[in-house]
């Protein structure tokens, strides 16, 4: 279904959604107020009255067009009403992942210069109060929750979300008129976000986002891929990024459909029967942990139950050929058998799901294929706003990240020459086009504007053509995009063989005994690994076997666990070719996580801080190579 309201920036879309809603008893989000309860709906009268109340308060402190506020929250109703009060007063939103330490907070607040600063939970206004001191610009803390630690609510500089609402409420007639101009005035090529890249290395860089940029982007997804009034999204991944915000936000209010809010990334396989979602957008992780669940599952079960999965399994890739005729039958009773099962722990009825961020490994894919769910693989950055291509419902292909949306333009540019070897417009589709690899370059309304303060970070990004370098290596196929790595991630071998280590890496996500691995080899002979094992995999296989284990620790250094992990290399690494194939490991006690700074708040690898952080595991596994 196309957009049901016509804007051209975000403030359009509020204020148009509010008129076609407002009095029609039309919910637009819902949200649990306790865990142990069910999800309330928020009408869109509610919404329109909360946001006039926040717009009339940061309006009364000072907020003029192009000024910074900034959000250090989770995914809830709030954030909502703090964005589009922001977006209708014409300032910018400054979004800062939870999971940032103050120090980062602070850099970004300062850079920023924000002047208000709205939280969440206790734990982030500690880090408000902790750098408030130091960022000279900044005039005021908000807090959503009232915080159990008495001493963070100073009465200087922190007030409640609740208390701004009831003040804000108050002040309305007066600064209506004025605020209704401001939200006019707003222009497509102003300024609607600053998102700081969580960066691999260095500072975070603040990707200026417009809201052209954003709303191209937005009409051309719901062009490419339906949705409508009647579906219910499950929302997770972070507002703070722009998959989600473009996605899982402005483009799901724009046709009607209604957002649920996910008490947290660890309840969403609890929040999924609750909500019973059509459409989810997602990271390939969600995924993988699902698949190595079933997997664990199955290999747990009898001889029976095992020949039954790979059966409904080979059953399901044969009719997501397109083959009918008995294997509809058959498929009917894998269905009955198995799938269904899987599809009731997404709440029974999904319809598509949507992947971005990083490689959705092809087996997986086709595994959900086969059950009969959908998973629409996209691409593309936070500094494109930030689909660049996608799979289009019924056109999907395992291994590619689809068709280059409407409105986008997508090169590829050989790596020795530098000349563009192919190119390929969303609106004029060369469907037989293949090339050979390069780095993926892109054009179009859905470009940033540029980094903030930053112009030589700009232009290394943006060159004089108008091209956004991305970084990533990839080919036409068919003319479907496909993702080879990222060039900054490309390992040199001591024989000077490029190797790229993220199709290899996808490959071992299908294994049941691995939660995470990262290849490492530059310069070096061949190549190793280190790994993460999946610790309730080893710990049941250590308990059925009568391995003595104890600690983790323990446990990966005993010669049975050892060998299961040299199977398992060797049994992977039998279709890479020789100077890819993994030649020896170190298994890693401890998982990589956001918090202990090995992966991003988007859960891709930081390949700089893993080398640094496990220097001696990689060392020991080379000393003794010779050449």
């Amino acid at each position: 279904m196309p957009i049901i309201v016509p804007f051209e920036t975000i403030s359009d879309l509020f204020t148009n959604l509010k008129k076609k809603y407002v009095g029609n008893n039309k919910a637009a989000f819902h949200h649990k107020l306790d865990p142990n309860g069910s999800y309330e709906p928020v009408y869109w009268d509610q919404v329109a009255e909360d946001v006039h109340a926040m717009a009339a308060y940061m309006f009364e402190k000072g907020i003029e067009h192009g000024d910074r506020v900034a959000i250090l929250s989770e995914n809830r109703y709030e954030w909502v009403v703090v964005d589009l009060a922001i977006q209708i007063l014409g300032a910018i939103n400054v979004s800062l992942y939870t999971t940032l330490p103050p120090s980062q907070c602070e850099y970004i607040l300062q850079d920023s210069e924000s002047k208000l600063f709205f939280v969440s939970t206790g734990i982030q206004l500690k880090k408000a109060v902790e750098v408030f001191d130091n960022c000279e610009h900044l005039k005021q803390v908000v807090a959503f929750d009232v915080p159990k630690v008495e001493k963070f609510m100073d009465p200087d500089h922190v007030t409640l979300f609740e208390d701004v609402l009831e003040e804000g409420a108050k002040l309305y007639p007066k600064h209506k008129e004025a605020i209704e101009k401001r939200a006019g005035k707003v222009k497509p090529e102003d300024i609607s976000t600053l998102i700081y890249t969580s960066g691999t290395t260095g500072k975070p860089k603040g990707a200026m986002l417009t809201h052209n940029n954003i709303v191209s982007n937005v009409k051309a997804a719901t062009q490419h891929i339906y949705w409508d009034d009647k579906d219910r999204l499950l929302s997770f991944l972070p507002l703070c990024h722009s998959f989600e915000r473009t996605g899982g936000y402005y483009a799901i209010i724009s046709c009607g459909a209604e957002i649920y809010y996910a008490e947290s990334v660890d309840t969403v396989s609890k929040n999924m029967p609750e909500v019973k979602p059509t459409v989810m957008i997602s990271v390939p992780r969600l995924f993988e942990k699902i698949y190595n669940l079933i997997v664990k599952s199955v290999e747990d079960g009898s001889d029976t139950k095992k020949k039954i999965f790979n059966w409904a399994v080979e059953v399901g890739r044969k009719y997501s050929d397109g083959k009918r005729g008995f294997v509809s039958v058959q498929k009917v009773i894998a269905d009955k058998l198995v799938f269904d099962k899987l599809k009731q722990r997404t709440g029974g009825e999904i319809r598509l799901f949507v992947a971005g961020g990083a490689a959705l490994p092809p087996d997986i894919d086709m595994f959900f294929r086969c059950a009969g769910l959908t998973i629409l693989q996209g691409y593309g950055l936070t500094e494109t706003s930030p689909v660049m291509a996608a799979n289009k419902p019924g056109k999907e292909v395992v291994g590619v990240v689809g068709q280059v949306i409407p409105g986008v333009t997508v090169g590829i540019q050989d790596l020795n020459t530098g000349k563009i070897v192919a190119e390929i417009s969303g609106e004029d589709y060369p469907t037989e086009l293949t090339s050979e690899a390069g780095e993926i370059l892109c054009k179009g309304p859905n470009v940033m504007k540029g980094y903030w303060k930053n112009e030589e970070a700009t232009k290394e990004m943006i060159d004089d053509d108008g091209w956004l370098h991305t970084g990533d290596v990839g080919r036409f196929v068919d003319g479907n995009l496909q993702i080879t790595d990222r060039i900054k991630h490309m390992i040199v071998n001591a024989g000077g063989k490029n190797i790229y280590p993220g199709p290899i890496e996808d490959m071992f996500k299908s294994s049941k005994w691995i939660d995470q691995l990262v290849v490492v080899g530059e310069a070096q002979n061949f190549m190793a690994a280190l790994i993460v094992p999946d610790f309730d995999a080893i710990k049941k296989y250590a308990r059925d076997n009568g391995i003595e284990n104890g600690t983790i620790e323990n446990l990966i250094q005993q010669e049975e666990i050892l060998n299961l992990y040299k199977k398992e290399m060797r049994s992977f690494s039998k279709d890479l070719a020789s100077h890819e194939k993994i030649r020896d490991f170190r298994l890693l006690p401890n998982e990589f996580t956001v918090e202990t700074g090995e992966i991003t708040p988007t859960l891709k690898v930081k390949r700089r801080v893993i080398a640094e952080k496990y220097a001696d595991q990689i060392a020991d596994i080379f000393k003794d190579d010779k050449g």
